[in-house]
């Protein structure tokens, strides 16, 4: 399995947009891709505006699918201008434990 952590600084304006956007892009990958297996959105208590997105997938071809799907397009469409800062783990998932 392959994940992603992006952690992503909101500017304080458009927190409500971005947390929209990534909501419903989070709950239509998980629903609509057979290879998303988990897209957590996380909210750092500590930093401001700052969020996380915990993304792990089949495989890196399931990562590029999700980029192409609709629900991602306009998800980006949407935070344009909201990302004030980003940065990206990439990562091998060793054991995935969900309830």
């Amino acid at each position: 399995m392959y994940c992603i952590i992006v952690k992503n600084n909101i500017a304080p304006e458009g927190r409500e947009t971005y947390l929209e956007a990534m909501r419903e892009n989070a709950a239509a990958s998980v629903r609509d891709e057979e290879g998303c297996l988990t897209f957590d959105v996380i909210e750092a208590r500590e930093e401001e505006n700052c969020f996380y997105l915990y993304e792990v997938y089949r495989d890196e071809q399931a990562l590029a699918d999700h980029k192409l799907t609709p629900h991602y397009l306009k998800s980006r469409e949407q935070i344009i201008g909201l990302v004030v800062e980003q940065s990206v783990l990439r990562a091998d998932v060793v054991a995935l434990n969900s309830a």
